[in-house]
């Protein structure tokens, strides 16, 4: 380590001779002072990469030192030194966000530690990240060849998230782009998977993974009881990564108990799926069972104005009738801080339903406006986006609330999304659905190898809009493009974010339980 300056105060400073001896030895620059007061002076005129700073003092404390620094330069660290162990030393320190700690005698190993801790984390992290990455890369590659359940497609997924997320902020570009190849090939591998598989899970004796219209029977129902009021938000078009960019805020209030993977149904879209949620039933059975509740694709109308009324009919079916329950369904701000600064009187609720739109209104947004596309122009941008929505959402004051009153808090979503990069080529009717991950109508030309195909949608429980439909749902990161203005069509649609279809982001999806701390 060349050029690193560091300044260190304390009253004796003589007695830490062997200290600095040891530094300048490992080619660290150490200028040493015996005061605040000198110390405040020596800032002014020279460019220190790190303080040492002893707390106890004559003249200015320690503490009055660290205030002064922070006012002029609140970025540089500093690590307070002192023989004091006492409470409200190391509470006034660490508010005044210091950057270590260390209790006297310190032995030079511990200062070097420091050092390296606060000024060669990221190269170190960096490294490490990078090496245990390319461990893991053939044990990731292996695991795809021979992955053959649904659990494994889930445990593969969440690998590779939790390996996006370590290696999004190190510097080695090359590690992220062989990272992006794995995902590009375990959604390859996931979509033959489907092909496969999807049409046996809704067999009587098959081994079926939790799914949209299982979830709330399954996961939310064995919650509820008269002893704790249950908080379920429902983030619309939610993938994983973006619930692991945003669960450190949440972890300030509330503790987690449990977190599942779980698939949405096919058309990962929210007609379908969120509906499916909250009747507990398939798109077939609400069609057959609530022909006044429930809007195919080429019905005119809003296709998902009714979960409220599903959710009813569920709670009836289940027998949960007698329990308080309210839904929420929030599109907009002004919503959002409608529902926070009324939450209070929810609180003799045992359950409270709250749909949160504004996810699948972003998703939305970048295909439409300039100024979202270069915010969220790929997936790290996308989670950051997200990131900083939630830490500034009514939600996330609605959250805050429920802690307070004891509410459980159920965090899930409808299905996830994925930014599409390849168009591929489809013809249909005038009566084709005109989703562009998945498409449902008659005669529909398409290219076999990029879409999961259901001839007989009543095998995977969804309606037919005529005797001849048929859905296909586009694989991996395809799109469906026309052929008519083709070119243009492909322009303003790649890379943008989009659900519907077939891949590991937007079928395998966040269920997370957690108690108020």
């Amino acid at each position: 380590m060349n050029n690193i300056n560091i300044l260190w105060v304390d009253d004796e400073i003589d007695l830490l001779k062997p200290h600095i001896i040891f530094l300048e030895q490992k080619h660290y620059n150490v200028t040493t002072c015996q005061s605040g007061t000198e110390a405040l002076e020596i800032l002014n005129d020279k460019v220190f990469d790190i303080v040492f700073l002893d707390e106890n003092m004559p003249g200015l404390t320690g503490l009055e030192t660290l205030t002064e620094i922070k006012e002029i330069q609140s970025n540089l660290p500093v690590v307070m030194i002192t023989k004091s162990e006492e409470e409200y030393i190391m509470e006034e320190a660490i508010g005044s966000k210091i950057a270590d700690y260390l209790i006297k005698p310190v032995n030079p190993n511990q200062i070097l530690l420091s050092l390296k801790k606060n000024l060669d984390n990221s190269r170190l992290v960096s490294e490490k990240t990078t090496s245990s990455y390319q461990q893991e890369f053939r044990k990731i590659a292996m695991d795809m060849a021979m992955v053959n359940s649904f659990e494994d497609w889930a445990n593969l997924y969440q690998k590779l998230v939790y390996w996006e997320l370590q290696l999004e902020d190190i510097e080695d570009i090359g590690m992220f782009e062989i990272l992006e190849s794995q995902k590009i090939e375990a959604n390859t591998q996931f979509g033959k998977f489907i092909d496969k598989n999807y049409a046996k899970w809704f067999s009587q004796d098959s081994d079926a993974p939790t799914m949209s219209h299982t979830i709330f029977k399954n996961n939310v129902v064995p919650l509820l009881n008269k002893e704790q009021p249950v908080l379920m938000v429902v983030i619309d078009n939610l993938r994983y990564d973006q619930w692991k960019s945003f669960e450190q805020t949440i972890n300030n209030y509330y503790k987690k108990e449990t977190e599942i993977p779980y698939y949405s149904i096919l058309p990962t879209a929210t007609q379908y799926a969120r509906n499916a949620i909250f009747s507990g039933l398939m798109p077939s059975d609400m069609e057959k069972l609530y022909p006044n509740l429930w809007k195919n694709d080429t019905d005119e109308g809003g296709k998902n104005l009714h979960e409220a009324e599903f959710l009813e009919t569920q709670m009836k079916r289940l027998g949960l009738n007698h329990l308080k329950y309210e839904y929420y369904k929030i599109t907009n701000l002004k919503s959002g801080k409608k529902l926070a600064e009324n939450f209070k009187g929810l609180k003799n609720n045992d359950l409270t339903v709250v749909v949160y739109n504004f996810v699948d209104m972003l998703s939305h947004s970048k295909t439409e406006m300039e100024v979202v596309k270069e915010l969220a122009s790929n997936d790290k941008a996308y989670r950051s986006l997200t990131q900083s929505w939630f830490k500034n959402s009514p939600l996330l004051e609605i959250i805050q609330q429920a802690q307070q009153l004891g509410f459980k808090l159920v965090l899930t979503t409808d299905h996830g999304t994925i930014n599409v990069k390849n168009p591929s080529k489809v013809i249909g009717d005038r009566d084709t659905s005109l989703n562009l991950r998945y498409k449902t109508g008659r005669s529909l030309t398409y290219e076999n190898k990029d879409v999961y195909v259901s001839k007989n949608p009543e095998e995977i429980h969804l309606p037919s809009i005529n005797m001849s439909s048929s859905f296909i749902f586009a694989k991996g990161d395809l799109f469906f493009a026309y052929p008519n203005n083709y070119n243009h069509y492909v322009t303003y649609y790649r890379n943008t974010y989009q659900h519907g279809g077939v891949s590991l982001e937007e079928m395998i999806i966040p269920f997370i339980v957690l108690n108020p701390k």
